[in-house]
């Protein structure tokens, strides 16, 4: 529009508030997303195990023919911390999928156009954008993982009582904690990939094939050097440990504790390297 017809004026409408401007990325990015039939099947497909263990829940805490018998409920009927790590092995599968799929449309499409610059010519920080894109992520993560297992933990108390409750507590803080961590490593490591591979078909192949490599190189260091110490490049061991950990599980697999969180934040703090690396407010083309 020609500005000698004095008829251009400046954006009046309302203003995101800076503490939440982040969350732009995340409600446009689910407008693009939730297009796609397949990956809303998929989301709504994994609702299907949670809805499961309701109704396993329930039923094992109404099981009056093993009272009325004078029989204890077998341990295979029991719901205890086995029930929730196979909960969370389950549904975190669920979500590593989920992230092959919407990670490679992050930050890609954003780079092979050259959109960065228009970003960040805005009231709008690297930090705020790499936090938005991970948010993404993040809460469609959630609403698979550790929302339904908090669902799931207090509608067992409700079942079995406060008794219960108080001598299985710490499952509640095993399924914040183990899934927030999953969720979060996830995120980064989706974000980091679709940054340096523009290409959406192989950053989903690298995300899937991460874990795949990890598990290959684990076996390969452990068989050679006849030690457990080379799973700790395998992050979905890693991941086994800290959840059976926190679910006062033995894992039995070579990984202790400390070492799998050291493993856990050194991978995070690397993909935050590549995305600091990566994420800049200019192009250098050669």
């Amino acid at each position: 529009m020609a500005v000698y017809k004095r008829t251009y004026s400046s954006y009046t409408g309302p203003l995101s508030s800076p503490r939440f401007r982040f969350l732009v990325l995340p409600r446009y990015s689910y407008q693009h997303l939730f297009a796609n039939r397949f990956l809303t099947g998929f989301l709504v497909a994994c609702f299907f195990f949670p809805l499961g263990c309701a109704a396993y829940i329930y039923f094992v805490n109404n099981l009056s023919v093993f009272s009325s018998l004078g029989l204890s409920i077998p341990d295979f009927l029991k719901i205890d911390s086995s029930f929730f790590r196979f909960f969370m092995n389950f549904q975190g599968g669920l979500a590593y999928l989920l992230s092959a799929l919407i990670g490679p449309t992050l930050i890609a499409p954003d780079l092979a156009n050259n959109a960065l610059p228009a970003y960040f010519s805005r009231p709008f920080s690297r930090a705020e954008y790499i936090l938005g894109k991970i948010s993404v992520l993040f809460i469609l993560l959630s609403l698979i993982t550790w929302i339904p297992g908090v669902l799931l933990f207090f509608f067992q108390v409700s079942q079995a009582g406060p008794g219960w409750l108080s001598s299985n507590w710490f499952i509640l803080r095993a399924i914040l904690l183990g899934f927030w961590a999953w969720i979060l490593l996830l995120s980064l490591l989706a974000v980091a990939l679709s940054a340096w591979v523009k290409w959406k078909i192989v950053a989903g192949a690298l995300i899937l094939g991460v874990f795949g490599i990890g598990a290959g190189l684990a076996s390969a260091i452990n068989s050679i050097l006849r030690t457990e110490f080379g799973s700790i490049v395998d992050l979905s061991r890693i991941m086994y440990t800290i959840w059976s950990d926190q679910l006062n599980i033995d894992p039995a697999n070579g990984i202790e504790p400390p070492e799998a969180w050291l493993a856990f934040f050194a991978v995070c703090f690397f993909c935050l390297f590549l995305l600091n690396r990566k994420i800049r407010p200019r192009e250098i083309v050669r």
